[in-house]
């Protein structure tokens, strides 16, 4: 299928399914300056056409966790960039930002990771660069998103092992954190 008409059809879907959702967010001109600006600044996308529908569904889908639209827009097409840049599915970084973090930027776990995917502060020390700041949104995104992708690689694909091996917990099988993970990816982040 033409991947305009996809997309096309895509938006349709979408508008239909939260009609007054997306009417809301079309009526507020500050919204739209701003995802048409996160648009333009997001240069992981193929073509605008593409990041204007994943950014508007994904931005929707965010809201209630984060409602400054600005942040929130921020927020995305930085994790799409870096999960982009890690071969990973954006969708599935918001998975893990979800069960890690629930999306708060300044969480910090009980063994002391750091940010919105819960970074071990050692591994600053470890690539050399003790001073950077893990509640950077970049960096940690950065960092989070090379960690899973070299963990998927070392597991040959196998995603819930990979998530394991990220959570800490590869030795408890059943797994329940990739079950979280894959919980909260089907739930709340899958593209239909």
């Amino acid at each position: 299928m033409n991947p305009f008409r996809l997309a096309t059809l895509l938006i349709s879907a979408l508008l239909l399914a939260c009609s007054a959702t997306a009417e809301a967010h079309y009526a507020d001109p500050e919204l739209r300056a701003r995802l048409a600006k996160a648009i333009r600044e997001s240069s992981s996308f193929s073509d605008r056409f593409t990041a204007e529908v994943w950014l508007v569904d994904m931005s929707s889908r965010l809201e209630s966790r984060i409602p400054d639209p600005e942040r929130r827009l921020e927020l995305l097409r930085q994790v799409h960039r870096e999960a982009t840049r890690a071969g990973l599915s954006p969708e599935l970084v918001l998975a893990v930002i979800q069960v890690e973090s629930a999306f708060d930027p300044w969480a910090i776990s009980r063994a002391g990771a750091q940010g919105l995917m819960q970074i071990m502060p050692f591994w600053l020390d470890e690539i050399g660069h003790p001073d950077d700041n893990l509640f950077h949104l970049q960096t940690n995104l950065r960092m989070g998103c090379t960690i899973l992708r070299y963990y998927l690689d070392k597991e040959k694909g196998n995603l819930a092992r990979a998530l394991a091996r990220y959570n800490g917990s590869l030795h408890i099988t059943p797994n329940p954190y990739a079950h979280k993970v894959f919980a909260a990816l089907r739930r709340d982040w899958f593209v239909r």
